[in-house]
Protein backbone atom coordinates (compact mmCIF):
# COMPACT_ATOMS: atom_id res chain seq x y z
CA UNK A 1 0.00 0.00 0.00
CA UNK A 2 0.98 3.66 -0.70
CA UNK A 3 0.70 6.55 1.64
CA UNK A 4 -0.53 8.66 -1.24
CA UNK A 5 -4.42 8.50 -1.74
CA UNK A 6 -5.73 7.82 -5.73
CA UNK A 7 -7.51 9.73 -7.99
CA UNK A 8 -10.75 8.97 -8.83
CA UNK A 9 -10.37 8.36 -12.69
CA UNK A 10 -7.46 5.88 -11.38
CA UNK A 11 -9.50 3.80 -9.40
CA UNK A 12 -12.34 3.88 -11.54
CA UNK A 13 -9.53 2.63 -14.97
CA UNK A 14 -8.43 0.31 -12.11
CA UNK A 15 -11.65 -1.40 -11.53
CA UNK A 16 -12.22 -1.85 -15.12
CA UNK A 17 -9.22 -3.60 -15.40
CA UNK A 18 -10.69 -6.57 -13.40
CA UNK A 19 -11.67 -9.45 -15.35
CA UNK A 20 -11.77 -12.89 -15.45
CA UNK A 21 -9.36 -14.72 -17.79
CA UNK A 22 -10.77 -15.73 -21.32
CA UNK A 23 -9.99 -19.66 -20.44
CA UNK A 24 -11.15 -19.25 -16.78
CA UNK A 25 -11.62 -22.79 -15.13
CA UNK A 26 -14.63 -24.80 -16.29
CA UNK A 27 -14.64 -22.18 -19.56
CA UNK A 28 -17.66 -23.18 -21.69
CA UNK A 29 -18.93 -26.20 -19.48
CA UNK A 30 -19.68 -24.00 -16.22
CA UNK A 31 -21.34 -21.30 -18.48
CA UNK A 32 -23.40 -24.47 -19.64
CA UNK A 33 -23.89 -25.76 -16.62
CA UNK A 34 -25.03 -22.07 -15.25
CA UNK A 35 -27.51 -21.33 -17.28
CA UNK A 36 -29.22 -24.72 -17.49
CA UNK A 37 -29.43 -24.61 -13.42
CA UNK A 38 -30.81 -21.08 -13.89
CA UNK A 39 -33.26 -22.02 -16.73
CA UNK A 40 -34.41 -25.22 -14.25
CA UNK A 41 -34.69 -22.48 -11.56
CA UNK A 42 -36.84 -20.47 -13.45
CA UNK A 43 -38.93 -23.26 -14.78
CA UNK A 44 -39.41 -24.61 -11.04
CA UNK A 45 -40.65 -20.99 -10.38
CA UNK A 46 -43.19 -20.71 -13.49
CA UNK A 47 -44.76 -24.01 -13.21
CA UNK A 48 -44.87 -23.45 -8.87
CA UNK A 49 -46.97 -20.22 -10.25
CA UNK A 50 -49.19 -21.90 -12.64
CA UNK A 51 -49.79 -24.16 -10.09
CA UNK A 52 -50.98 -21.62 -7.68
CA UNK A 53 -53.08 -19.53 -9.91
CA UNK A 54 -54.55 -22.60 -11.71
CA UNK A 55 -55.97 -24.72 -8.26
CA UNK A 56 -59.89 -24.46 -8.05
CA UNK A 57 -60.80 -23.06 -4.71
CA UNK A 58 -61.76 -25.97 -2.20
CA UNK A 59 -65.15 -25.43 -0.37
CA UNK A 60 -64.75 -23.95 2.72
CA UNK A 61 -66.87 -26.56 4.88
CA UNK A 62 -67.40 -29.98 4.66
CA UNK A 63 -70.37 -31.60 3.57
CA UNK A 64 -73.20 -31.88 6.35
CA UNK A 65 -75.40 -35.09 7.06
CA UNK A 66 -78.13 -33.50 5.26
CA UNK A 67 -75.95 -33.31 2.03
CA UNK A 68 -74.69 -36.93 2.61
CA UNK A 69 -78.55 -38.15 2.83
CA UNK A 70 -79.50 -36.77 0.03
CA UNK A 71 -76.67 -37.66 -2.02
CA UNK A 72 -76.97 -41.34 -0.97
CA UNK A 73 -80.36 -41.16 -2.47
CA UNK A 74 -78.62 -41.89 -5.97
CA UNK A 75 -77.09 -44.94 -5.30
CA UNK A 76 -78.19 -48.69 -5.56
CA UNK A 77 -79.40 -50.07 -2.45
CA UNK A 78 -76.83 -52.21 -1.84
CA UNK A 79 -74.09 -49.46 -2.16
CA UNK A 80 -76.70 -47.00 -0.68
CA UNK A 81 -76.84 -49.48 2.66
CA UNK A 82 -72.99 -49.58 2.81
CA UNK A 83 -72.63 -45.64 2.72
CA UNK A 84 -75.53 -45.29 5.46
CA UNK A 85 -74.00 -47.59 7.55
CA UNK A 86 -70.66 -45.84 7.58
CA UNK A 87 -72.72 -42.34 7.92
CA UNK A 88 -74.39 -43.97 10.89
CA UNK A 89 -70.70 -44.77 12.16
CA UNK A 90 -69.43 -41.56 11.70
CA UNK A 91 -72.17 -39.84 13.45
CA UNK A 92 -74.00 -41.88 15.84
CA UNK A 93 -70.84 -44.74 17.06
CA UNK A 94 -73.27 -46.37 20.00
CA UNK A 95 -75.96 -46.56 17.73
CA UNK A 96 -74.30 -48.28 15.08
CA UNK A 97 -72.58 -50.55 17.73
CA UNK A 98 -76.24 -51.51 18.75
CA UNK A 99 -77.48 -52.37 14.90
CA UNK A 100 -73.92 -54.04 14.80
CA UNK A 101 -74.83 -57.11 16.00
CA UNK A 102 -77.36 -57.78 13.42
CA UNK A 103 -75.79 -57.01 10.73
CA UNK A 104 -75.13 -59.79 8.71
CA UNK A 105 -78.04 -61.88 10.37
CA UNK A 106 -80.64 -62.99 7.45
CA UNK A 107 -83.71 -63.08 9.62
CA UNK A 108 -83.01 -59.39 11.25
CA UNK A 109 -80.96 -58.01 8.02
CA UNK A 110 -81.33 -53.97 8.53
CA UNK A 111 -82.61 -52.33 4.91
CA UNK A 112 -81.18 -49.22 4.02
CA UNK A 113 -84.44 -47.53 4.84
CA UNK A 114 -84.26 -48.41 8.29
CA UNK A 115 -80.94 -46.70 8.12
CA UNK A 116 -82.16 -43.83 6.75
CA UNK A 117 -84.84 -43.20 9.15
CA UNK A 118 -82.18 -43.24 12.01
CA UNK A 119 -79.39 -41.07 10.06
CA UNK A 120 -83.03 -38.51 9.83
CA UNK A 121 -83.64 -38.88 13.21
CA UNK A 122 -79.75 -36.97 13.71
CA UNK A 123 -80.58 -34.16 11.35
Amino acid sequence: MTDRALSEEAMLASLQDISLPAHAAGGLIADVAVTVGLAGVAAFIVAGGLRLFSQRSRKSHPPSLRDHLARAQAFPETRRRVLLLHLLRQHAPERYAQLARDLYRRETGITAEALQAELERLV
